[in-house]
């Protein structure tokens, strides 16, 4: 691991470096390539093991392609450089709820949300995450308050279908909560 620069002007450069680097990947991911993203981000993390922007990113493009435990270890990595890198705690969080690991997922949701309080993302994950452990009354919470931050719409409709059926207005699909 390199050495923190302490001039905020070469911290700058470096960042900007590293961005550049990871750059290829992160368009690719954006275009659904997500095996070509893999293959480029691996190859960007092993030339440059300090860039989390690429542990980002390959992390993301490794749970699109549903390998959560792999991508868990690729959002550590970002977060082991860059602690307070939020894109990349969420990831752990969403990537510790696709492996079944909800206490895990609400811990990293609640420690973003320590930082930014009403922070979408977070909301989403924790709602989430408590719904699939079956604690109703802490999931409805977080998912109304997710709603209030007037998220996209498809994710609006989710979390509102999540909640009708959490207030006892609709039944849960089959499988609901086996995701």
């Amino acid at each position: 691991m390199l050495r923190p620069m302490q001039d905020p002007q070469d911290r700058e450069a470096r960042d900007r470096e590293l961005w550049a680097a990871a750059e290829e990947g992160a368009e690719l991911m954006s275009e659904g390539e997500h095996e070509r993203a893999i293959a480029e981000l691996s190859q960007v993390v092993q030339d440059q093991p300090d860039n989390h922007y690429a542990f980002f990113f390959l992390g993301s493009a490794l749970l699109e392609t549903s390998e959560p435990a792999r991508a868990l270890k690729a959002f550590v990595s970002a977060l082991t450089l860059a602690p307070d890198y939020p894109g990349a705690l969420i990831g752990t969080g969403w990537a510790l709820h696709t492996l079944g690991r909800y206490r895990e997922g609400i811990r990293v949701g609640r420690q973003l949300l320590a930082k930014h309080k009403e922070d979408p993302d977070a909301l989403y994950l924790c709602g989430l995450c408590h719904y699939a452990m079956g604690d109703n009354a802490a999931a409805l919470d977080y998912l109304t308050r997710f709603v209030a931050t007037r998220p996209e719409i498809e994710v609006a409709l989710e979390a509102d279908a999540v909640i009708r059926v959490l207030r006892g207005e609709a039944e849960p699909l089959e499988d609901d909560q086996d995701d």
